[in-house]
């Protein structure tokens, strides 16, 4: 199963309201079958990951993102990998999204790690 993550910043902060990534098209491809297999649990995780289909982060400081995930098939997912523009170091929310089901900080995530 491929997964697009598609990232886009719905909140800037800056002082004129932009953001250097602008009118560009961000997203990842991540083969979700490949990392995590074809599992009843594997099945699961996808499934809760593409229920929300949406998911925001806000930075807190009048910065906020969004990440949409969906499922593309192999063609799809060749023209999202040549048209993106990459994604702005945000990869640390996809993996994120990908452990938790959602977007964590590095503290939520450490957090989650010792209440385990």
């Amino acid at each position: 199963m491929l997964m697009e993550f598609k990232l886009d910043m719905p909140n800037v902060g800056s002082w004129n309201g932009r953001w250097t990534g602008e009118g560009k098209y961000h997203a990842r491809v991540i083969n979700f079958t490949q990392k995590y297999g074809k599992s009843e649990q594997a099945i699961e995780k996808a499934d809760k990951i593409l229920k929300g289909g949406s998911h925001y982060y806000n930075f807190g400081d009048g910065w906020g993102m969004d990440i949409t995930v969906r499922v593309v098939d192999s063609k799809e997912a060749a023209k999202i990998r040549k048209k993106s523009a990459g994604f702005c170091s945000y990869d640390w929310a996809i993996d994120s999204i990908l452990q938790y089901g959602e977007i964590l900080n590095s503290a939520q995530r450490k957090a989650r790690e010792t209440d385990k």
